[in-house]
């Protein structure tokens, strides 16, 4: 282990299974904490198994979200099942879990008892709403996350239904979150010498990535209208913020537009900004200039009667250029835009492998896969990704720096606890 990452000496223990919890803990791992993953014996996290390529080789689901951990595997279920984690707790900087809401007190962890054994432990939970919520008791995935947090009303067009974004918006994301709400309790205790819980829900952590659409939900309450959404000015709006298609969110008028070969490839379009400070400049690189002193274009407000119009004008300007062309040539008009890219061309893409944004990792029985690395960069140190640990691999060396001899591991391997 790197002495030298920031996070080296912070042992975690990682009680997580699927997404929102193993991306939390594996940014941490990342960062140089120990990351204990605590896995059933049999079968281990679900996603061991879930969407498998290879038969009888842990699945890909698994391995991007769990590279840089240790993994011990145990009924945690058993009077000496549960010794073995007090032990761990004891020992340890931070617990996480996501577990279904109630099922850490029934195993005999809850937050009062953890605390109790380790006051500096700082104990991070995500549940797909706040302990508070009428729908608490809810078992929630990621869709479920996006359509209560906001998300899928406002993501579609306006005559189809509400939709889900690829982006795991309730997963990943939330664990981002609890990873920020983990490193502060962290620095928190530095002051106070205790741990605390840190709570992150998953409606609320797609709630905090949609506040531009409640302030949308404020401006309509008090205009009636949105004047950016494509719906103005001859559309009709209703008293909740309606699906903008792809609309910019920010005030400046975007659009995903066609270009060569679209007919062929789904992916051959770009994302076009037309920024009102630079209008003119837009003008030229599509190659109508006289759109900018024209008074039906001159200013956002005149446009936005017009803007398929000349969203339209567009496309035809980018008819014979590929995306890759038409973003080259825009660059140097300073117009925001940017290709839409399919995961095969970020899977291949030379310069996000240069800079550790997609990642190639060893793994002892599939060989080599390609992970997400650090989205963070860092300018002391580069994150160095190593591959996902097989179930249970790290058990008997975590059992003996728990003061478990030969004999005492042999014999929980013998009741089949570990």
């Amino acid at each position: 282990m790197n002495e030298t990452l920031p996070l080296s000496g912070i042992k975690v223990i990682d009680f997580t299974g699927v997404q929102a919890g193993p991306a939390c803990t594996q940014l941490l791992a990342w960062f140089g904490a120990d990351v204990l993953k605590v896995e059933r014996v049999n079968g281990g996290d679900v996603t061991r198994s879930q969407l498998r390529d290879i038969p009888d080789v842990d699945a890909l689901y698994f391995t991007m979200l769990n590279s840089n951990k240790r993994s011990l595997a145990i009924n945690t279920r058993t009077p000496e099942g549960l010794a073995v984690m007090e032990k761990l707790i004891r020992g340890s900087d931070v617990l996480v879990e996501n577990f279904a809401p109630g099922a850490m007190d029934r195993m005999g962890l809850s937050w009062e008892h953890i605390h109790e054994l380790n006051p500096k432990l700082v104990y991070g939970s995500v549940k797909g709403f706040a302990d508070d919520s009428p729908w608490s008791d809810l078992k929630v995935y990621d869709n479920v996350a996006q359509a209560a947090g906001g998300a899928a009303s406002t993501t579609g067009f306006w005559d189809g239904p509400p939709l889900i974004s690829g982006a795991a918006l309730g997963d990943s994301n939330t664990g981002m979150h609890l990873a920020i709400g983990i490193l502060t309790a962290l620095l928190g205790r530095e002051k106070t010498g205790l741990g605390q819980k840190v709570s992150v829900s998953m409606q609320d952590a797609v709630l905090n990535l949609c506040r531009v659409k409640l302030r949308d939900q404020q401006r309509l309450e008090r205009v009636g209208y949105l004047e950016e959404y494509p719906q103005y000015p001859n559309g009709t709006f209703t008293d909740v913020v309606p699906r903008g298609g792809n609309a910019g969110g920010g005030g400046q008028p975007g659009w995903i537009l066609k270009c060569k070969g679209w007919q062929e490839d789904p992916n051959a379009y770009i994302y076009f900004t037309i920024q009102e400070q630079n209008w003119a400049q837009t003008c030229k690189a599509v190659g109508k200039p006289e759109w900018a002193d024209d008074p039906k274009y001159k200013t956002a407000q005149a446009r936005q009667p017009h803007i398929f119009d000349i969203f339209d004008e567009i496309e035809k300007w980018l008819a014979d250029k590929t995306k890759y062309e038409a973003v080259d040539i825009l660059r140097t008009y300073e117009v925001p835009c940017g290709p839409v890219l399919s995961m095969k061309e970020i899977a291949y893409d030379d310069d996000l492998r240069k800079d550790g944004t997609i990642v190639e990792v060893a793994h002892e029985q599939r060989g080599t896969y390609l992970t997400v690395g650090s989205p963070i960069k860092f300018s002391d140190f580069a994150p160095v990704i190593t591959g996902s640990p097989l179930l249970g691999e790290d058990t008997d060396d975590v059992l003996a720096e728990l003061g478990y001899d030969a004999s005492g591991i042999a014999e929980l391997h013998s009741k089949k606890i570990v």
